[in-house]
């Protein structure tokens, strides 16, 4: 297989902003009416919170006005009442935004969800092979949250604060021109320490999310193969891998919350300068009106100043949200950029458009060229044929390229050179999942799902009856440890079968082959996981399993092939020796050792 790196993990900086967040808002155009009624929702409350504010003005002009008692407090009991009604209508407003919102996003992520997963359904092996599963899983998880955080509040908050801050500063202008001039004069100088901030922040939440994934990915590695760890007594060496990997995320976490943290003592730090100057200067255009040095156009009163140092703090809060919503966006876009990397993928090509129909089963591999890596070649002109019903054995070292051999018949991975026939149909004009559907395959690596053991073993056709199941098992020599189970065939299994032992779950995923009606069968060290006697058990029922199949078999115990048609042995990528089991014996070469040396270590 090709090499993977356990701690890989996509580390690339964002390519463009622009195409992701179109991107991303397009998983929002089926519900385009009520986002539109959403941001109507967040212009009323806004605009009531504007409005509320600016009912302190009357109020407290009210109560300095030089009126009687009685008509003081009806104007304020008038006052109130309109102030009460404007923030409740803000309230409502604010409730129905956030309902909508809510129901909007999570269809959204819905969506992007269902994409991702339907994605993966589509590329090839490849992937898998060089993608740690945890790095993929970080996709589904961390960088989905972050997206969902983004479409749930930070869209609205963003048009909420631009709202605001263009409201609050309509009305500032309306109270008063200078104070507005003094007020604005600050506005651009919060606003490039924000941008400046933000802009450093980008990469550094990017780097965050990568360094997650790797988290992620080693954890997933870790846990999986915890038996391994436990048997070489290696707990330490992982905790201290753990341990690298986690102080590098501390680190870009660190910097990233660093950097994102630091806009909102910036902001304040200026927002408070600037109330300080607009409470300043306020007051003395309020004792220069009532001196009456002021005209009316810069004249201010007590309810006046009230307003507008209110505003002025409004005024720069938006700004202040603005920019630490830019956090939770770089963030969001650093995640959507992972999870689009993923659908960009080029997936299985399939060229072919063949569908197969009553397939005999005659395979020829001819002369082909192959490797995972274009500067390591495995396969070199490789040529094998099987006629229907015929069982081939393919042995050698580890590494030979026996297994490749059989990931080159599934299109799992495409051949360099040379052609692979099926019924004198080269496989690249034959639609891949018909060729799938045509070939039943047992891994060495065992893999049952969640579900019973029924549904396990139907998982190799999901039409069969439950008798038919039932005779899978038999013809497998599953049937009588499955009688055994709690709840037989409807025993649920979890865990990827952990209430099972080794041989028992690579029972049943013989079982499942022999459900399939596949023509042809693959075989891939099978029965390396189950003992001896297990083994003599399962090469019964493997014996009318491929009756009338054509079978290729890559075995580990060369006694178990000794009824093959041919046996290919396979050195360095390359076929040495073929023939039956007593022509190679005699030959006395590689195949003659293997043989000889495996049966004095039995």
């Amino acid at each position: 297989m090709p090499p993977m790196n356990a701690k890989s993990a996509d580390t690339r900086k964002p390519k463009n902003t622009k195409a992701t967040i179109k991107r991303l808002m397009s998983y929002l155009k089926e519900d385009k009416v009520k986002v539109g009624l959403a941001f109507v929702c967040v212009l009323v409350s806004s605009m009531t919170n504007l409005a509320g504010s600016y009912m302190l003005r009357p109020i407290i002009n009210n109560l300095v006005a030089d009126v009687s008692a009685a008509e003081r407090i009806s104007t304020l009991a008038i006052n109130l009442v309109k102030m009460a009604s404007i923030y409740a209508a803000g309230v409502l407003a604010a409730f129905f935004q956030a309902r909508i919102m809510i129901g909007v996003s999570q269809r959204a992520l819905l969506k992007l969800r269902g994409d991702l997963f339907e994605k993966l359904q589509d590329l090839p092996v490849r992937f898998f092979d060089t993608n740690n599963t945890g790095d993929i899983m970080s996709r589904f998880t961390n960088d989905v949250d972050t997206i969902g955080e983004m479409l749930n509040s930070t869209l609205v908050q963003i048009f909420q604060g631009i709202v605001s801050l263009i409201g609050t500063l309509i009305l500032m202008f309306y109270t008063n021109f200078w104070l507005s001039i003094v007020t604005i004069v600050v506005a651009p100088i919060m606003a490039k320490i924000g941008t400046t901030i933000a802009s450093r922040s980008r990469k550094r939440f990017t780097r965050q999310q990568a360094e997650l994934g790797k988290v992620n990915a080693y954890i997933e590695e870790i846990v999986t193969g915890q038996k391994v760890v436990k048997v070489f007594c290696h707990e330490d060496k992982v905790i201290d891998e753990f341990e690298t990997l986690n102080d590098s995320l501390k680190n870009a976490q660190i910097k990233a919350q660093f950097a994102g943290g630091m806009m909102g003592p910036s902001m304040n730090a200026m927002s408070q300068v600037n109330y300080t100057l607009t409470a300043g200067v306020g007051s003395i255009l309020v004792v220069l009106g009532r001196l009456g040095r002021m005209g009316s156009f810069s004249a201010l009163d007590i309810g006046g100043l009230t307003v507008f140092v209110n505003f002025s703090r409004q005024f720069s809060r938006p700004i202040n949200e603005l920019a630490q919503q830019l956090t939770i966006v770089m963030s969001a876009l650093a995640g959507a950029e992972r999870v689009f990397d993923v659908m960009d993928r080029e997936p299985e090509s399939d060229r072919g458009d063949i569908v197969l129909d009553h397939v005999h089963g005659d395979v020829v591999i001819d002369d082909i060229t192959f490797g995972y890596n274009p500067d390591k070649t495995i396969l070199k002109n490789v040529s094998i044929y099987a006629h229907p019903g015929q069982k081939i054995a393919l042995v050698g070292s580890t590494g030979a390229g026996k297994t490749t051999i059989t990931n080159l018949i599934t299109r799992f991975y495409d051949i360099d050179k040379g052609k692979i026939t099926i019924d004198g149909i080269d496989i690249f004009d034959i639609n891949r999942s018909s060729l799938r559907e045509n070939i039943a395959v047992v891994l060495q690596d065992t893999h049952l799902f969640t579900g019973t053991v029924m549904e396990n073993i139907r998982y190799g056709r999901l039409d069969a009856t439950d008798a038919e199941v039932r005779m899978a098992a038999i013809t497998s020599n599953a049937h009588s440890f499955i009688q055994h189970l709690p709840e037989g065939y409807d025993t649920v299994l979890e865990g990827d079968g952990s209430n099972l032992s080794q041989g028992q779950r690579q029972l049943l995923n013989i079982a499942r082959a022999a459900l399939s009606k596949a023509p042809i069968l693959i075989l891939d060290e099978a029965t390396s996981s189950v003992d001896t006697r297990t083994e003599r058990d399962i090469n019964k029922g493997m014996d009318s399993l491929m009756e009338d199949r054509t079978t290729f078999v890559i075995a580990h115990r060369l006694s178990t092939i000794r009824n093959a048609d041919a046996i290919m042995v396979l050195e360095n990528g390359e076929i040495i020796e073929r023939g039956s089991h007593e022509e190679l014996l005699e030959k006395k070469g590689r195949y003659y050792e293997l043989y000889m040396g495996i049966k004095e270590l039995d």
